[in-house]
């Protein structure tokens, strides 16, 4: 009886208005010649400073970043990439480590022609943010990390998937069923979900976990960290960074945020967000907002 309309068809073109209403357009680039970058970002170019937003390991580009669209183009041009596997993003390359992802966006900085800007990444989006700012020491002035394990060992992988109750780590972060979704989302957030159906689960697998999965697995299997107990692929940042993170945060617990802090350096702080888990931009939006715009606007204490 649902056949004719789909809530996540509906729910994207609500995405699409608010990104229209924050003056943002979307725009396809070629980076190279292999790979094609979709973005969202400002139709006119002006004086405010440049923020990228990078995506997690799930819905692409504006769909973990809803609440921050209006907040952040209000003071930012706010440029909002889909990672390649992702959206409308492809290439032809064999590559598949978040390395890989990083390069790409900043091949599209460069494309751009984005002389300086700030970056935030999420989850899967923060191992890519890490390695931007690594890349482009001179370009890159900010960087936060948020729910990011970018220090994460094999013991933490492992820990996660009895959490999950599953014994491999795309049945939780590439989900195929309405159970397998509703793990995930009960990981990833502090309140427990109201009952949904069904039919809005497997809405939301068809439209946004299918597509691409064969090289999604890939994108998991390629990433170059959680393979061992080790952390010797962190090293300080020349930038200040922060950290933002749940209390609750169940994909990666709470210890790993305050031995990223350590990892980082002097210039890196964190903050803590109560009564979140895994999303707390999405969680407490106008709270990360205030975090995240003090600390790029040089009010954080």
């Amino acid at each position: 009886m649902f056949s004719w309309l789909s809530p996540v068809a509906l729910y994207g073109g609500f995405l699409r208005w608010c990104l229209s209403g924050a003056g943002l357009i979307s725009k396809s680039i070629e980076i190279d010649d292999e790979t094609t970058i979709h973005f969202w970002g400002p139709k006119l170019s002006n004086s405010k400073p440049s923020l990228i937003l990078i995506h997690g390991f799930g819905p692409h580009g504006v769909w973990q970043w809803r609440p921050q669209i209006t907040s952040f183009s209000n003071d930012f041009n706010l440029y909002i990439p889909s990672l390649v596997f992702f959206g409308r993003s492809t290439t032809k390359s064999p590559h598949r480590s978040e390395v890989f992802q990083a390069t790409c966006v900043v091949k599209l900085i460069e494309k751009l022609g984005i002389e300086k800007c700030s970056v935030i990444g999420t989850s899967y989006g923060g191992f890519v943010a890490y390695h931007m700012a690594k890349m482009l020491p001179g370009k890159v002035e900010k960087v936060i990390i948020a729910s990011s394990g970018v220090n994460i060992k094999k013991i933490d992988n492992d820990g996660l998937l009895k959490r999950a109750k599953v014994e491999k780590i795309e049945d939780l972060l590439l989900p195929a069923t309405a159970s397998q979704l509703r793990t995930l989302i009960t990981l990833s957030t502090y309140r427990r979900p109201p009952y949904l159906p069904d039919f809005l689960f497997n809405d939301f697998i068809n439209k946004l976990y299918l597509e691409n999965r064969k090289e999604k697995l890939e994108l998991l299997k390629g990433l170059s960290i959680g393979g061992d107990d080790t952390v010797d692929h962190i090293t300080p940042l020349q930038q200040d960074v922060l950290i933002v993170w749940g209390e609750h945060d169940q994909i990666f617990l709470l210890d790993k945020a305050t031995e990223l802090k350590e990892l980082l350096g002097q210039k890196a702080r964190l903050k803590i967000i109560k009564n979140a888990s895994h999303v707390p931009q999405l969680e407490h939006g106008a709270k990360f907002n205030k975090i995240v715009i003090d600390f790029l606007c040089g009010s954080d204490d």
